[in-house]
């Protein structure tokens, strides 16, 4: 059974007068077992579409489409039952650790939290519990006793993973976990969420802007823009040759090493995103595409079939 099912998922925000449609149209599954990264750029959509999921987006804003998880649609369901999804079938471990846990309560109390209120254990099991997910992730179980800010960068985003897995959800949501994290720090984290997927058989989306990341960690990989998915496939078959103009934009940004010519001069991306707020007809990545033709600017762009396994929203994809 296919873990989670996202169809034609819309978010939209109210900021005065405007209307912002942050995310069009977007279609991607999970299943068991697998691992999807999102990439793009800041403001694609990326970090509203997978909040959406369980529905952790601020009270303005307003979701359309279908998310079946399990096949039960969460857009759809009572706020009591996405209550009982959150932590116990599906987790979220938020960029950045020191402001996502509570600075004033232990690191083992918060760990604690959600297996108290969710396994419905007692107080000596969950502390057994508590002390096994820290082991897990790395970090001494003796440190359940500490605060946040007593422990490092990389320990705290451990203890963010541990938090995630307190209930053993099927499916976890990381947003940039490795972020400002120094390379050797990341390098554990990828591996331990890497190991954790393998051994547990779990479902994870991750997103990130750094395509290395993430298809160094994922099984397939969506790349999005203005809102929409522009590129979807398996992480190596798409780094190694985009069909889409971003996705080589993308990959073009970050040097080769061992090149010294892409190391001094990597390939950027000329002009910004476009404005949200208005209806971008045609493919919205024209103004910027290198290759654009006249057609882009009128013709329904959708994702088409761009080789096994694989869909880009490009009209040069066409036979």
């Amino acid at each position: 059974m296919t873990l989670l099912d996202v169809s034609d998922l819309g978010v939209s925000y109210r900021t005065g007068g405007d209307v912002v449609r942050a995310v069009r149209g977007v279609d991607f599954s999970l299943q068991p077992g697998q691992t999807l990264g999102i990439a793009g750029e800041s403001g694609s959509g990326k970090s509203t579409t997978v909040l959406s999921l369980l529905r952790l987006l601020p009270a303005s804003a307003r979701v359309t489409g279908s998310v079946r998880f399990k096949d039960e649609d969460l857009i759809q369901a009572r706020w009591a039952r996405i209550r009982s999804v959150r932590w116990a079938e599906a987790s979220v471990i938020f960029q950045g650790a020191m402001s996502a846990l509570n600075p004033v309560r232990t690191i083992g109390e918060q760990i604690r939290e959600p297996i108290l209120l969710h396994d419905k254990v007692g107080e000596r099991e969950a502390r057994a519990r508590t002390a096994e997910l820290l082991d897990s992730v790395g970090v001494s179980a003796q440190r359940a006793a500490s605060y946040p800010h007593e422990l490092s960068g990389g320990q705290r985003q451990r203890v963010m993973i541990a938090m995630a897995l307190a209930c053993r959800p099927e499916l976890i949501i990381a947003d940039e976990p490795t972020t400002a994290l120094d390379v050797i720090v990341q390098a554990q984290i990828l591996g331990l969420l890497t190991d954790l997927v393998a051994d547990t058989k779990i479902g994870m989306i991750m997103i990130s802007h750094d395509l290395s990341v993430l298809s160094s960690v994922c099984d397939r990989l969506a790349v999005m823009y203005a809102g929409r998915i522009v590129e979807i496939g398996p992480s190596k078959e798409l780094i190694d040759n985009p069909q889409h103009p971003y996705t080589k934009a993308l990959a073009g940004a970050f040097p080769t090493i061992g090149d010294p010519t892409s190391r001094m001069a990597p390939s950027g991306l000329a002009g910004d995103p476009p404005d949200l707020r208005n209806d971008l007809p045609g493919c919205p990545f024209r103004p910027r595409c290198p290759v654009s033709m006249a057609e882009c600017a009128t013709s329904r762009i959708e994702l088409w079939p761009a080789g096994r396994d694989r869909e880009s929203a490009c009209l040069k994809v066409l036979p």
